[in-house]
């Protein structure tokens, strides 16, 4: 008996068939499966802009299936409008609200099965996350990326570009209505940003794991394809539910190896980095054997997409090109083909079904020719960062990838964002902004704007940045994020001091900071760590029970 069915019996459960009834269902809707479709549509955000059209679409494809499709509204905030301000405390807890939105609806009502609307930064993760931690059946639908902006810097220009445009002011190699223009060009249309930052990554990791449907993660917002496959997810849904195939039959742990093997080879977000353990983390996998994937499995995997940041080519490009299906075509021999998916089959059944088409090879490259011979992210530790961190060799020079230089500190984002464009940073240097972790933030910020404007002001590639906090997946220059354990925790990055030699080591997978035991002993011993920057509402929540970065920056009530 299907879980609607167990609370709309008569007739004990009267009431219930009157709380629908009430709403204009009649008899025969509440004979069908119950459909939720949890839906992240706002108009603060551009790549939920047009998750209210799409439902209506999935609603069809329900009804045309047999089922009931029950709509309700989940959180949904813009990383956008929160980049470089308070905001961004906000962004990585609220991935934690989503889960808890959809696990509430989902489960106060026993929906008999779900449709996950979303497409941006902490959004689909969390979608991801009550998929993982319900046991009924469950499908992703993203809104989709928005179209490329006009030409800027030798590349169709995004949203992001407005920050390396303000480097570009402050060393006066634009005007002030050059940029304004730009504000009003880069974002041609709405959808997920255009370059391959995070928002994009977990829309394509998620079709890696089998959770949408084949190619359903890169079709821009804007095309009919779009609308085709929200139909065709409702109706999908349905066979979900009569095969009773759950998402947890799909997200495993071999799904989660498949999702690496993706991010490796496509060069996505180091946030990939930070939600994969987090989803991981509902079905059993800890964040050290999380770790040990992600080490194994990024040395394993050869890097064969180059799109922005680390190209020209958009997101829309990287469609053409065959996107997610034709990734996995060419990754076929080191992926788990017997994985299951939202189709109903295995990971190798829908690509024997895929029909490839003219791959543009400046974008996916074979196994056999890649970019690189090893994966776009990094897991690199040391005495600096015992626990881990993270890094992206497919957005760092190669000259880069081996860096040694002296350490300017600063507490915080914004203090290290003015001495950047104050002409603080010199060439050589090494920029370290700590406190920005999961509890130290509070929230993780991402340090986005810190690297644009090193690009911005011409240090892209002699300067690097080190942080407990996060980056965007547009970054690119030689960074290292999620620095565990945090300063907030007493880590080691708390140590440190201006001056201090410190060495980034990609190809040894090692970060040192060059001052000994004995030195750093003594400065433990006299570190007082500051006062928790927010004690009340929910970030203050979030701040005192947050785990390490290493652990998904989850949220343990255990603590």
């Amino acid at each position: 008996m299907r879980r609607s069915e167990e609370i709309l019996q008569r007739p004990e459960f009267n009431f219930n068939r009157a709380v629908y009834k009430s709403m204009g269902f009649a008899d025969g809707d509440l004979e069908k499966p119950i459909i939720g479709i949890a839906n992240t549509w706002s108009e603060v955000c551009p790549g939920s802009y047009n998750l209210r059209q799409l439902a209506e679409h999935v609603k069809y494809g329900v009804y045309a299936a047999g089922g009931t499709p029950v709509e309700f509204g989940v959180t949904g905030a813009c990383d956008g409008t929160a980049q470089g301000n308070e905001g961004m405390k906000y962004i990585l807890p609220s991935r934690e609200l989503i889960a808890n939105d959809v696990e509430v609806m989902v489960q106060a009502h026993q929906l008999d099965a779900v449709v996950l609307l979303g497409s941006c930064d902490k959004i689909v993760p969390g979608l991801l996350m009550a998929a993982a931690r319900l046991k009924i059946p469950a499908i992703l639908l993203p809104g989709g990326p928005m179209l490329g902006g006009r030409e800027f810097d030798g590349r169709k220009s995004d949203l992001t570009s407005l920050s390396e445009g303000n480097g570009m002011l402050k060393a006066g190699k634009i005007t002030e209505e050059e940029l304004e223009q730009l504000e009003d060009t880069c974002g041609p249309t709405y959808g997920s940003c255009s370059f391959y930052g995070t928002a994009n990554t977990m829309c394509a990791l998620a079709e890696a794991m089998g959770m949408t449907l084949p190619g359903g993660a890169l079709i821009p917002a804007v095309y009919a394809e779009r609308t085709r496959t929200a139909y065709k997810t409702g109706e999908k849904i349905v066979e979900l539910v009569r095969k009773n195939i759950t998402a947890r039959e799909i997200i495993t742990a071999d799904a989660m190896d498949n999702a690496i093997r993706v991010l490796n080879a496509t060069g996505g977000s180091t946030n990939g980095a930070l939600h994969l353990p987090a989803i991981a983390r509902e079905i059993g996998i800890s964040g050290r054997e999380m770790t040990d994937k992600f080490k194994t499995i990024g040395m394993t995997t050869p890097l064969i997409v180059k799109v922005n940041p680390a190209s020209p080519y958009n997101m829309e490009d990287f469609y053409f090109a065959g996107g997610i299906p034709q990734v996995m075509l060419e990754l076929q021999s080191l992926l788990h083909g017997e994985a299951m998916t939202v189709t109903g089959q295995t990971v190798a059944e829908n690509i024997a079904e895929y029909k490839t088409g003219d791959v543009n090879r400046a974008i996916i490259k074979t196994m056999d020719a890649p970019f690189l011979q090893f994966g776009g992210i990094a897991v690199l530790d040391g005495n600096l960062a015992p626990d881990g961190c993270i890094t992206k060799p497919s957005a760092i020079a190669p000259q880069m990838h081996v860096f040694t230089g002296r350490a300017k500190v600063y507490d915080g984002e914004e203090t290290a964002e003015r001495a950047i464009l104050a002409g603080e940073i010199v060439s050589g240097d090494v920029v370290v902004i700590r406190y920005e972790g999961p509890k130290g933030g509070p929230g993780m910020r991402e340090m986005f704007k810190a690297m644009k404007y090193l690009y911005g002001v011409g240090l892209g590639t002699s300067t690097a940045l080190i942080t407990d906090g996060r980056f965007s997946g547009t970054n690119n220059g030689c960074f290292v994020g999620h620095i565990s354990p945090e300063a907030a925790r007493g880590g080691p990055i708390a140590l440190i001091e201006n001056g201090d030699e410190i060495t980034i080591d990609i190809p040894a997978g090692k970060i040192r900071l060059h001052v000994d035991e004995e030195t750093l002993e003594k400065r433990r011993e006299s570190l007082i760590l500051p006062a928790p920057v927010v004690r009340e509402g929910y970030l203050g929540l979030y701040a005192r029970f947050a785990l390490s970065a290493s652990e998904g920056a989850v949220m343990d009530w255990n603590q």
